[in-house]
């Protein structure tokens, strides 16, 4: 793998985390309000699949949607904007952290709906198939998705129809506090997927090379004509479902477990509702480097002075992006009646 891609790889899961830990942080000091889920734990996923994807291809999201849309290319500014609920949001202000939305990066938004991301994913796939263009959609959901309806009835389409659509299950084994095995008659979620014909594997969600030679191998089947493809990200997360989720229901041990495996850092860990400070994480050992990193020192990819710098640099843009966000001034009511009547022009009512 070049150089150039290992190192972006590294930096955009490293971005996710220092982006994401500080919105906790944000979150305790109330400049973020309603809902927050959070993705510490699942940046190998973001970074492995969005950095195997085209330009050209179109991104549908779920409630935890902050890290994809980082990765993709949005200024870490307008995320924090639009969790702050400021106008240089990306939606802005009015959509909050579940509504993110990004047309130019054909970033086709976060779904607050549980497996709502699916229906969405194949219209926009049933478009492309209609004009035989030569892109794709990726799709995520998490493991609880599967046992919705609308999930079924995509993945029926998709197959049916041969629909140029990558669906990504984020599997981080727990559906709020639910575990895959209590919600799943078949724990092992791609299996599910032979009933519509669809090619689907299980890889190692936290080993970001696995997940994003998976994918370039999965876009490069489905431009080819094969179809939809399926990938089930074995991965898992160290926070709480929400920022209101005391995370209770999960063993200390499995967590500890999953973290020894992170695939950037052992250090930043569930704290619930409070941020670590410099000195927790510094007495807590290095933290952004873990597999990748350690593969990249190891394959002479990177120095030790290099990963320092990176971890100054995103912590610095994570910096910045706070300061935009706070500066930025709330959406006004009149744009939120131009957000209301935006399709009320004889095409598709409200």
């Amino acid at each position: 793998m070049e150089r150039e891609t290992m190192h972006r790889l590294l930096r955009d899961m490293l971005l996710a985390r220092v982006f994401e830990e500080r919105a906790a942080e944000e979150y305790t000091k109330r400049n973020i309000a309603g809902f927050l889920h959070l993705y510490p734990g699942e940046e190998a996923v973001a970074a492995g699949v969005l950095n195997a994807a085209s330009p050209a291809d179109y991104i549908v999201s779920t409630y935890r949607e902050h890290a994809h849309a980082l990765v993709r290319g949005v200024p870490p500014g307008k995320v924090m904007a639009e969790l702050f609920g400021r106008a240089d949001g990306m939606s802005g202000g009015m959509g909050g952290s579940m509504h993110m939305f990004d047309r130019e990066r054909r970033f086709m938004g976060g779904y607050a709906i549980v497996g709502e991301s699916c229906p969405i994913g194949v219209g926009i796939a049933y478009s492309i198939a209609m004009r035989a263009l030569p892109e794709a959609v990726i799709c995520f959901f998490g493991d609880g998705a599967v046992n919705q309806g609308a999930f079924h009835e995509a993945l029926n389409m998709a197959g049916l129809w041969h629909l140029p659509i990558l669906f990504v299950c984020e599997n981080n084994h727990y559906a709020i506090g639910t575990e895959v095995h209590r919600h799943s008659a078949v724990p092992e979620l791609y299996k599910r997927v032979a009933a519509y014909n669809i090619p689907a594997e299980k890889i190692d969600g936290m080993d970001v090379l696995k997940v994003y030679d998976a994918t370039r191998h999965a876009l490069a089947r489905i431009r080819r004509g094969g179809g939809p493809q399926f990938i089930e990200c074995e991965t898992y997360r160290y926070r709480g479902h929400s920022m209101a989720d005391p995370d209770s229901y999960r063993p200390a041990v499995e967590l500890k477990a999953y973290q020894a495996h992170d695939p950037l850092s052992a250090a930043i860990r569930n704290l619930e509702f409070r941020y670590p400070s410099p000195e927790e994480l510094a007495a807590a050992g290095p933290d952004g480097i873990s597999r990748l990193a350690q593969h990249m020192v190891d394959a002479g990819h990177v120095h030790e002075a290099e990963v320092e710098a990176l971890k100054n640099d995103v912590q610095k843009i994570v910096d910045d992006a706070v300061q935009f966000a706070a500066a930025s001034p709330p959406p006004t009511m009149d744009a939120a009646w131009r957000a209301l009547n935006c399709n009320r022009h004889q095409e598709v009512l409200i």
